[in-house]
């Protein structure tokens, strides 16, 4: 018997049946160890992560542990990604499994996991460094900042080497929003009469560029220009062009882009898209959700020729490739149906949504050009001796190609982008052909009062796309990256657009200037050198101790200048709270952090250092020693968290002597240690 250890228990009973008696499939249920969560977990100068077994791990391990043991062979099926090749050697080492075989595969079919079968290899421990360096450096950024960051503050707050950045750019857009200085200005659109009876109402709008504006001016500003533009009723055109333009096909999904698409035509976030697609995944209708090459297979590109041609759908000559974005792990191809011919897979409607989504987009990414016969007519008026110049396009779909399937690039989102002068521009512009000389009667005047808009607010969709092309964070985070920072509430969603709340703020605020991760190349620069770790260029003991030196010598000096100085020796003072200290009064207070050397405290008062507290007296020495030492015994009283009243005696020596006993008459009950 064959041990198939996989990470997901949805695709164990589907890979069982293709694999037979021969193999026991278990999965792993992701990770099964990580580093611990009450300490760092590492330490300069080797950076060597201290893992432990997560509580789901220990259970796992041991099983698979018992089949390992009557294994023949194991192979570690994890995902075909950096994470998952980390889980695979976290098995390896978990299990302390020998001649241990690694297999990837993109689509979970029978022919592909028999293929892997025969390209077993061992784990490339230059991927496994490469995400565990992404893990340290996260480690290091919000277990070594977060706390400074939160005594600075008076209010806990979190760091994160990516989150930050992320959170940065939502809250840099909504000030330029709050800044922004409005602009009314003015326009003219004229609709036209027919031309010889065979097109009526198009439309042009006024340029104002040609002679009306004044050097550095950008719109007409007075209204009652526009207003003298709008009285012109009979214009002579120019000239008329009559071009053909082509639109290609929008590429496969990666996760990014699917991402995007999902956001902005499904209204799904991308944690949600991202759970679809794995089950989708799961159920063997797509190929591996997590990848960032938008190009196809060979085999893959067959598949859809052949299916097109059968459909009658047009076909160029040649099939499409797209260049990758810089710093794209090309590790497998974009995302696509396992069966081109199946038009509905998935167990429920989101899924089902999701698949025909993915499914049309990947057919027709190998679809001929959509083609358009566009025409614009340029007219012009005369008004009080100066000429009035007009613009009138058209656009007109001639052969629809690859919009005979979709209709438009989904990633789009039309709600996060602002308004554009396009009315004279849309595809339902009907201009005609017209001779230079001909004179064109206006049938309807639009004076139009229009104001300059902001950049809009992030969406989900937009966010993904702006950290994708700033190279922050990779495909595979982002979704994690946005339920991170909405979950802890730095943002809220108002209307499928991203708002930065008031702790959102701060938290930019505090690191600004301080900290070099929260700067976008510093993130980009270091994604970068994650990926020259797993392409074995680079070390990952390198890039981490860079890293930290620089964020510890960030650390001392935001401390220096920003924390509050004890009075008695000069150390930082630092912030004691907990989330419920409003239940646990008393929890939220500053100490010394030269304790316990020195053991000053003060009362928190709007979250900055108020009254020093006083000492607590002593208890007082009973009249009873201690048996096991001789040292006075101390009666401590009071009442428990439930209100209930305590009494016992213990030795005044703790904490070498830790003796203490029950209290029986208002005396230490000798024969009943506590």
């Amino acid at each position: 018997m064959n041990l198939f250890i996989v990470e997901s228990p949805g695709k164990v009973k589907k890979i069982q049946q293709f694999l037979g008696t021969e193999y026991k499939v278990m999965a792993s249920v992701g990770h099964v160890r990580d580093l611990p969560i009450k300490e760092m977990g590492l330490e300069p100068p080797e950076f060597r992560p201290k893992y432990v077994q997560t509580d789901r791990g220990k259970q796992v391990l041991a099983k698979l542990a018992a089949a390992a043991k009557s294994a023949s062979c194991v192979f570690l099926a994890t995902d075909p990604d950096r994470e998952g090749e980390a889980i695979a050697w976290h098995l390896e080492d978990a299990l302390r499994l020998k001649g241990a075989k690694r297999i990837t595969y993109t689509e979970i079919t029978e022919t592909a996991i028999k293929a892997a079968l025969g390209k077993a290899r061992s784990i490339d421990k230059s991927l496994v460094a490469a995400q565990e360096g992404r893990r340290v450096l996260d480690r290091l950024v919000g277990y070594m900042v977060s706390p400074a960051i939160s005594d600075q503050a008076g209010q806990r707050l979190s760091a994160g080497r990516v989150q930050s950045p992320s959170l940065r750019l939502v809250v840099e857009r909504e000030r330029e929003i709050r800044n922004f200085k409005v602009t009314v200005h003015y326009g003219v659109e004229l609709i036209f009469e027919s031309v010889d009876n065979i097109t009526s109402g198009w439309k042009a709008v006024w340029q104002p560029r040609h002679g009306w504006l004044a050097e550095g001016q950008e719109y007409i500003l007075d209204k009652a220009v526009a207003e003298r533009v709008a009285t012109l009723r009979n214009l002579k055109v120019l000239d008329c062009q009559e071009s053909e333009s082509q639109a290609a096909p929008p590429a496969p999904f990666i996760t990014s882009t699917l991402q995007q698409a999902a956001s902005s035509s499904l209204k799904l976030s991308p944690k949600k898209t991202m759970e679809l697609a794995q089950k989708l995944y799961e159920g063997g209708h797509i190929t591996y959700m997590r990848t960032d090459s938008p190009n196809l297979s060979e085999e893959a590109i067959a598949e859809i020729r052949s299916w097109a041609s059968q459909h009658d759908l047009p076909l160029p000559a040649s099939s499409r490739t797209w260049k990758s974005k810089a710093g794209a792990q090309e590790a497998h191809e974009a995302i696509r149906p396992t069966h081109f011919e199946i038009e509905e897979a998935g167990d429920s409607d989101q899924e089902k949504t999701l698949y025909r989504m993915i499914r049309l987009r990947a057919i027709a990414s190998q679809l001929e050009d959509a083609v358009f016969a566009v025409r614009i007519v340029s007219l012009e008026g005369e008004l009080d001796g100066k000429s009035a110049r007009f613009e009138a396009k058209g656009r007109t779909l001639t052969r629809p190609g690859w919009k005979a399937l979709v209709a438009a690039d989904q990633t789009e989102d039309p709600e996060a982008e602002p308004d554009g002068d396009s009315s004279s521009q849309r595809e339902d512009n009907p201009v005609p052909a017209l001779d230079p000389g001909r004179i064109a009667t206006v049938r309807e005047t639009k004076l139009l009062t229009k104001k300059t808009k902001p950049l809009a607010r992030f969406s989900e969709a937009s966010l993904i796309r702006e950290l994708e092309r700033r190279g922050i964070g990779r495909p595979s985070t982002y979704a994690a990256i946005l339920d991170n920072i909405t979950s802890r509430e730095y943002l809220k969603i108002e209307k499928r657009f991203l708002v930065p709340t008031s702790t959102g703020e701060k938290v930019v605020d505090v690191l600004a200037g301080r900290f070099g991760f929260l700067d976008y190349d510093f993130t980009t620069r270091l994604e970068d050198e994650l990926d020259q770790v797993a392409e074995g260029k680079t070390e990952y003991l390198t890039v981490v101790t860079a890293a930290h030196r620089q964020i510890n010598n960030e650390l001392r000096g935001f401390v220096d200048t920003t924390s509050h100085k004890c009075p008695d020796c000069g150390k930082p003072l630092r912030h004691m709270m907990r989330a419920d200290s409003k239940e646990k009064k008393g929890y939220d207070f500053w100490s010394c952090s030269g304790y316990p050397d020195c053991k000053v405290t003060f009362d928190s008062v709007d979250g900055k250092p108020g009254t020093r507290r006083k000492k607590k007296a002593p208890a007082p020495a009973s009249e009873f020693n201690c048996p096991d030492c001789g040292k006075p015994l101390i009666h401590r009283t009071g009442n428990s968290k439930a209100g209930k009243p305590y009494g016992f005696f213990s030795c005044s020596g703790f904490p070498k002597c830790k003796s203490s006993f029950n209290t029986k008459d208002d005396k230490p009950d000798f024969d009943r240690k506590k």
